[in-house]
This record gives structure tokens, C-alpha cells and sequence, in this order.
């Protein structure tokens, strides 16, 4: 363990190897990592969020936090403003405390941490600071699944449900659609440490009025042509996790721009059938909790606007 939280000591971004890329960038220097980042925290927007599955958001919504950047390179991403095209706004970590602290009061069910963990050492440090002024909501963790089981058993003590992808059981298909083709590993790894850190702190807990306060939930988005990956995909999570898992398959996949100008498979919309192809594979495996999409639902009205919402304001003292 010493080892792991050495990970997230300021030093990390002198050389980064935050994510599995392990770039070795001179983040602190102010040279971009493989995530698009130097070591300045950046977030996009703060503001409760009604669109994640019925544990997370519930009737009051969950309190999203946005930040800049991302390990990954899908070619489909839905959030390229702020994951390769890097807006957001500078922040210290005080100010992510108290952002934090701002959506507890205006009723949060949980603080919803997207996409953070290239920024892990600051996101520990703002959870810490953060409860220690008052924090008392779950930490979510929602992430790609394309991270470092180190980092990630480094933060069992501040993250209490994982909202994790695993997008790909192809390394071929990670590699032409995400330029990760280790993401079938590096997910299987991310998983088990997840896994761990949850069965440490007692396993998984709801609120009496169903609410997540501790556990994951494994999501997986159906790529139209590619339901035989998405089947590879359930099988996997089933072998590694069993019913110890919520499962949430998604068929909100919508062509960005460039899929559309690109044409083939990507520029269309998951047809009914691979959905159901899916849906019917994860029922057949076992899995009891499975969340899942009605029709009608691609959209990039599930895509919040990214303008800053949220992330100015004072900072605790």
C-alpha cells in the first residue's frame, strides 16, 4: 500500500504514470500528458445530473463533477469539448472541495467524479478536504475503466461506488476504436481492484430508499456491428464478477460528427435487434441486476453542456 499511495504524491506529475499509458510526461512542468493534461486541474462543470442509472442519480440527481482530459481516444466519444479538446477552467484543489460541498447542499444524492483520475492525487486531497468540512455523501468514481489497478486500490479509502465502463473484450477493436489495445487487460485488472477495495469496506450498500452509497456498477455501451464483442464483454464481467456487479448496457450510442463523415458501421445508431441480442446474453448468464435503456434514446440530449457551470465561486479557507 505505501507503494500505491506513493503513486499519488505531488511527485506523480513530474514523470506521469497515472494511467496505463505511462507517458512520463513532465505534467508539473507544464507538458501534456497522453491525457492531454499538465499537472493544472481542470473541470468542465459541477452541477447535479439526472441521466445516470436510478442508484446513482435517483430523483434528485447526482452531483457531477466534469474534469478536462482523458487516457483514451475513442473515436465515438460524446464528450470531445472536454476530454480531447481540453476546455475547462483551472481550479485548486480547495475550490474542487468546495464545489463538492455546494452540490451536497443543493441536494445531491452522491458526488459523481467523471473522468478524474489522471488528476488523482488532487482528487484525493479535495475528498479529504472535503469531508473534513462537512462531505457526507458516497464518492462515485466514474470512470472509462482504463486505469491502474494501483491507482485505483489507492483510492479505496476516498471511493465508495465505481461507476466503471469496460468497453472492449477485443484488444483489436480497443486499439482501432479507443488507441488502447491493452484495454481488455488493463479493465480485467481495474475490475478485480475494485472489487477489492469494495469487499474490504464491507461490500456492497444501499440507502433504504434505494440510493448506492458502496459498490459498482459495470456499464458497457453497444457499438452498432459489434454486439459479438459486447456478448465477449458480459462473459468476461460474468467470470470476474459474478452478481457481486450491478450491469448497465447502454444503447444511447450517437455518431459524433466525425463517425458521421467517416460513414461505415459507426455512422448509424445500435439497431433494436443487437440490443436485444445483448440484453438477452446478460439475462442468460445470471446477472439479477441489470440496468438497461428504452428506445429512443440516442440522443446527444444525454450529453450535459459543457460551459463552466458551477466551477467558479469562493474557495474554503
Amino acid at each position: 500500500m505505501p507503494a500505491e499511495k506513493d503513486l499519488l504524491a505531488a511527485a506523480a506529475y513530474e514523470r506521469c504514470e497515472l494511467c496505463p499509458r505511462r507517458c512520463q510526461a513532465r505534467r508539473a512542468d507544464g507538458v501534456p500528458g497522453r491525457c492531454g493534461m499538465t499537472s493544472e486541474l481542470r473541470v468542465a462543470r459541477s452541477a447535479l445530473h439526472f441521466w445516470e442509472e436510478p442508484p446513482i442519480s435517483g430523483e434528485s440527481g447526482s452531483g457531477a463533477i466534469f474534469f478536462s482530459g482523458c487516457p483514451l481516444r475513442c473515436v465515438f466519444c460524446q464528450n470531445h469539448e472536454i476530454s480531447s479538446e481540453g476546455f475547462g477552467l483551472p481550479v485548486t484543489t480547495a475550490r474542487l472541495a468546495e464545489m463538492m460541498l455546494e452540490l451536497q447542499a443543493a441536494g445531491a444524492l452522491n458526488i459523481n467524479l467523471v473522468t478524474p483520475l489522471h488528476f488523482a492525487p488532487d482528487v484525493r486531497e479535495a475528498v479529504l478536504l472535503a469531508r473534513g468540512a462537512g462531505l457526507g455523501l458516497p464518492i462515485v468514481c466514474n470512470t472509462s475503466g482504463y486505469e491502474r489497478a494501483e491507482v485505483v486500490r489507492a483510492l479505496a479509502d476516498v471511493v465508495d461506488v465505481w461507476l466503471t465502463d469496460f468497453k472492449y473484450a477485443s484488444g483489436a477493436l480497443a486499439g482501432e476504436l479507443s488507441a488502447a489495445p491493452d484495454y481488455p487487460e488493463v479493465a480485467v485488472e481495474a475490475l478485480l481492484a475494485m472489487l477489492e477495495g469494495v469487499h474490504a469496506a464491507g461490500g456492497r450498500e444501499l440507502a433504504p430508499d434505494g440510493p448506492m452509497r458502496r459498490g459498482i456498477i459495470v456499464r458497457h455501451l453497444v457499438l452498432p456491428s459489434h454486439a459479438d464483442d459486447s456478448l465477449a464483454v458480459l462473459d468476461r464481467v460474468w467470470e470476474l464478477a459474478g452478481n457481486e456487479v450491478d450491469l448497465s448496457i447502454m444503447n444511447q450510442y450517437t455518431p459524433n460528427e466525425a463517425c458521421r463523415r467517416a460513414g461505415g458501421p459507426l455512422a448509424g445508431p445500435v439497431s433494436e435487434e443487437e440490443y436485444e441480442i445483448v440484453l438477452c446474453h446478460a439475462d442468460d448468464l445470471g446477472f439479477e441486476r441489470i440496468w438497461w435503456q428504452e428506445g429512443g434514446t440516442v440522443s446527444e440530449s444525454f450529453v450535459p453542456a459543457f460551459d463552466a457551470t458551477g466551477v467558479e465561486g469562493p474557495e474554503l479557507g
